[in-house]
């Protein structure tokens, strides 16, 4: 029998981000490949191949190219159990990311070596840096013409705001692409374009052996040693410590889609990366170790299997031993459950699982018990803290186009909610319902989801806002002379918190200065 803290040393638990089209999905399946949890790249479970990947299976999803939800996957590589959290790319879904950041311990950013560093990875080191997690970066796509290497490097330090240590090295790029030299264990991986096989390597004992000569041509070789004795004098020697406390980012090179350099990431991931950390709750900190067992519902999902009807909430295990049948206390409701079909994924393939360890994802059937942000323990009180909502930046009226099927309308909207997709408000003026989102795109997923899976119609109403914000004070008298003179622009959110419906700026800056006594916030975490 394993011991708890044997089983939290082999756990790693990570999310791979990316902006859309850095390779980020292609990635997650090589990972996949090599811990033995599909067989074929590209492959899914029928003799066709089809061009999805196993961790997009939204259909929406497929359509668009894009992942929509998170996916959770789990294998084994080694003595190491690996998590791999899957996050949407595209910035209509950041809120979703935002979130899955939260329950994870590191983070592996995949960057397109011609394009470098996009917008949206910006805004996702931001959240990394606010929780001091480490990241790895994967440069991606060396089999296609880019960015010179060293470029990339100090584009990255400068827009990620990280110190980088490149621990591969890349020959040539593009049609002149020969291989990739692995700093961190001193051998040489030869590049074969081949999507189903990893490429040979080269056993070398340093740079000056003859062989590299052999391999690459003498010109190549030079310029590799030349390149690596810079990075020795520019680039610190790769200190484990420092990327533990997120200050430096080691940077690996490669072809995700050739399956090549992955290998060498893994490999080098397992032994730094860090296995299931503490988590801040607001009573005090909670340790993997610790014996009674903790998490937290940090995403739902409906309709993971459109036969059922069902949701299913992720619960990320903090500490102690989660266990089938066992019986686990909500915290906000105050009601203990007992789960008798816990499930671990492996991308579509769910098995039933009879424990889970610290660090480990485990999705539990819902059936309207949860909410993003809830505690589960079989011990004290705990309330886990940083899951917040943003105040969302789109707004449009939702109107049933069917007035047969409302109450699947109903039904939809409340479980794409609870989903977290979007965040529904009710204009307390006219009572008409009002979904905020994020990014454009959000509303052609509800829309397509609500017709799909719920069989209900809607259409969208335009209206003008500049932002939605939760509103409180301290002085009642205040807040109601406030709801008084803005009646028409009050709203409230599902927990009944009153939202102020600002429909410019300028209103809003005039808002904050008519009505000192109110504290105006900008997300739902206060």
């Amino acid at each position: 029998m394993a011991t708890i803290n044997e089983e939290i040393q082999r756990r790693r638990t990570f999310a791979i981000i990316s902006h859309p089209d850095a390779g980020k999905t292609t990635l997650t399946e090589k990972l996949l490949l090599f811990g033995g949890a599909i067989h074929i790249a590209g492959a899914v479970k029928s003799n066709k191949i089809k061009k999805t990947a196993t961790s997009d299976w939204m259909e929406i999803e497929k359509q668009r190219g894009i992942s929509v939800a998170t996916s959770v996957m789990g294998f084994n590589y080694g003595d190491y159990k690996i998590n791999i959290l899957d996050t949407p790319g595209h910035q209509d879904f950041a809120e979703d990311t935002y979130r899955t950041l939260t329950a994870v311990d590191s983070v592996i950013i995949v960057v397109d070596v011609a394009k470098g560093v996009e917008q949206q990875t910006r805004k996702l080191m931001e959240v990394c840096r606010m929780r001091n997690t480490p990241v790895i970066i994967f440069v991606n796509k060396l089999d296609r013409e880019g960015r010179d290497p060293f470029d990339i490097l100090d584009e990255l330090e400068s827009e990620l705001k990280i110190g980088v240590r490149p621990l591969s090295w890349p020959i040539n790029i593009g049609a002149k692409f020969k291989g990739v030299y692995n700093i961190f264990e001193q051998s040489l991986d030869l590049f074969t374009p081949d999507k189903q096989k990893v490429s040979e390597r080269v056993e070398i004992d340093d740079v000056n052996d003859p062989r590299i000569d052999q391999a690459v041509g003498e010109a190549d070789a030079a310029k590799l040693r030349e390149d690596l004795e810079l990075i020795e004098g520019v680039y610190p020697e790769f200190d484990v410590d420092t990327y533990l406390q997120g200050n430096v980012a080691p940077v690996f090179f490669g072809s995700a889609l050739n399956t090549f350099g992955v290998k060498e990431l893994l490999d080098c991931f397992v032994k730094i990366a860090p296995s299931p950390r503490p988590v801040q709750a607001l009573e005090h900190e909670v340790k993997p170790e610790d014996t009674g067992f903790s998490g937290f519902v940090f995403k739902i999902h409906a309709n993971m299997d459109p036969n059922h009807r069902s949701c299913i909430a992720f619960v990320k295990v903090c500490s102690g031993k989660f266990e089938r049948n066992a019986p686990y206390r909500n915290i906000r409701t105050n009601k203990t459950l007992k789960f008798s079909a816990p499930t671990a994924f492996m991308a579509q393939k769910k098995n039933i699982v009879d424990e889970a360890w610290p660090g480990d994802i485990v999705g539990i059937p819902d059936t309207g018990n949860f909410k993003i942000g809830d505690t589960l323990t079989d011990g004290p009180e705990l309330h886990f803290k940083g899951l917040p909502s943003f105040s969302p930046e789109m707004f449009k009226y939702i109107e049933n186009t069917d007035p047969m099927k409302s109450k699947q309308l109903e039904k939809g909207i409340q479980q794409l909610m609870d989903e977290g997709v979007a965040q529904l408000f009710v204009n307390q003026f006219n009572g008409r319902k009002l979904i905020g989102t994020v990014g454009q795109l959000q509303f052609e997923v509800i829309q397509y989801r609500l017709l799909h899976e719920y069989g209900a119609q809607c259409r969208w109403e335009p209206i003008s806002l500049y932002k939605a914000c939760w509103i409180e004070s301290d002085d009642d008298e205040a807040l109601a002379a406030f709801k008084r003179r803005k009646h028409q622009f009050m709203a409230v959110d599902r927990d009944g918190r009153d939202v102020f419906l600002a429909d410019s700026n300028y209103v809003l800056q005039m808002a904050q200065s008519d009505f000192p006594k109110i504290r105006f916030h900008f997300s739902s975490e206060f």
